[in-house]
């Protein structure tokens, strides 16, 4: 295969993700040949460092066989069936071990996470109608929270880029004050701003409970606004509030879950229960798109009538396809048998231990760590900061791509020490050429 060839096929056919085609002209793209482990390798056999495990899916690392054998077996038996009236093992399986690991059962399954929020949104509002209280049938999200671009979760994501262009599309939901520790004032921790956060979040319901279905939240980490991260108080006062205002809790765990911030699921370090918890990215460990929507017995029950109008009805062709259940299987199944999450707290440590020079830099503020997510703010205000440094960490062999000036890594759980030398060190690096292009242009 001809790099320049699969090049000019791809920017003539192919129409990328959140992309401006145009700067590809000055940018080109990186044709990706094989991936394995954590790995990404070109044609020309140069490899790098997936850092950010390809927008945060792959848990275990490229190829891992577990999960090829898996697929490979189910495509033997059973490639794809309509879930309307039919029904398979793995999408039974699944759904009741996701019931196993949060409390909640009933799981609805769609392909990707802004198809989740779409379904816990309109799932909410139609339990409400459902039980005579039709007047509540609007949201309230955080501010820079982001749930998705398809429109229904455009109304509960604060990030303007992705929404204005839509906005005549959008019923936009209210929005109340983050609980992100960066903005702590002196003195303050991190618990200080999330008590300030849930308190406006109080003042807010109490005037507009009667009209609300639901809050959506990313529990413990804000990812797209730049890795904010919060004081898991925050989502003891939410629970509280929603409880008391008779309010639905989504907890939004699409990146947040399958261990990313710790914990098998973020909302689990508050020792609360949501009414909706919606997942995808990490579930089938980045090999098929798949997402579900999990909710209670409660909000199940209002949905069952003879009347097919009080049914929820939403579908679309690939519901609960039995590759992507059994991926998320055999996914789940590593968890089990290489005890993940207490290996990561040792992976932690030997992660954070390379990245200290990072850290440190005279040039970074709010170094943060959760979990197995890393962040770091660059001190500049060049509008070109991110895709300078992406460009400049693929030279060095690592796939990061910064959010603003928020420099971040999420990679996979099998990482060993060489590789977390060259992640640090490619980031580092990164850091200080693009810095260097600043003070050149300054």
């Amino acid at each position: 295969m001809n790099n320049t060839s699969l090049l000019q096929r791809s920017l003539t056919h192919v129409w990328h993700p959140c992309t401006q085609m145009k700067r590809h002209e000055t940018s080109p793209l990186v044709p990706i040949a094989k991936a394995e482990g954590v790995w990404l390798y070109d044609f020309e056999g140069r490899r790098y460092l997936d850092g950010i495990s390809s927008w945060w899916v792959n848990l275990f690392g490229h190829g891992h066989p577990h999960i090829k054998a898996a697929l490979v077996a189910q495509l033997d038996q059973l490639d794809h069936v309509m879930l309307a009236g039919f029904t398979h093992e793995p999408v039974v399986q699944l759904s009741e071990k996701l019931g196993q690991l949060t409390g909640l059962g009933h799981a609805f399954y769609a392909s990707d996470g802004a198809s989740a929020t779409e379904i816990a949104l309109k799932m909410s509002a139609h339990y409400w109608r459902n039980t005579g209280r039709p007047e509540k049938c609007r949201f309230v999200g955080l501010a820079g929270g982001y749930h998705g671009e398809t429109v229904g979760a455009l109304a509960v994501t604060d990030i303007a880029l992705f929404r204005e262009a839509y906005a005549p599309l959008v019923r936009l939901a209210a929005t109340v004050p983050s609980p992100d520790a960066r903005a702590a004032q002196p003195g303050e921790s991190a618990a200080d701003v999330a008590h300030r956060a849930a308190s406006a979040l109080e003042a807010w319901l109490e005037l507009h409970h009667s009209g609300t279905a639901a809050l959506i939240v990313e529990p413990l980490v804000q990812c797209a606004t730049g890795m904010a991260m919060h004081d898991a108080c925050y989502l003891q006062h939410v629970r509280a509030l929603c409880d008391r205002y008779e309010v639905h809790l989504v907890v939004d765990e699409i990146a947040t879950g399958f261990g990313r911030t710790g914990t098998m699921f973020a909302h689990q370090q508050a020792g609360i229960r949501p009414d909706f918890i919606c997942l995808s990215k990490g579930l089938t460990g980045g090999t098929l798109p798949l997402s579900a929507v999990l909710t209670t017995d409660t909000v199940y029950q209002a949905f069952y009538d003879d009347d097919v109008a009080r049914g929820f009805l939403h579908s679309h062709s690939y519901t609960g396809n039995p590759l992507a259940c059994r991926a998320a299987l055999a996914t789940l199944e590593l968890f089990e048998k290489n005890d993940v999450l207490a290996r990561n707290v040792m992976l932690t440590q030997t992660i954070s231990q390379a990245f200290a020079p990072l850290t440190s830099h005279a040039r970074i503020k709010n170094a943060r760590q959760l979990g197995m997510i890393w962040a770091w703010d660059a001190n500049t205000t060049s509008p070109s900061f991110s895709r300078r440094y992406q460009q400049q960490a693929m030279t060095h062999g690592v796939l990061l791509r910064p959010i603003g000036n928020t420099i971040y890594a999420m990679p996979p759980y099998v990482m060993d020490e060489g590789a977390a030398t060259h992640l640090a060190q490619g980031a580092l690096a990164a850091l200080e050429a693009t810095l260097a292009e600043d003070n050149t242009h300054a």
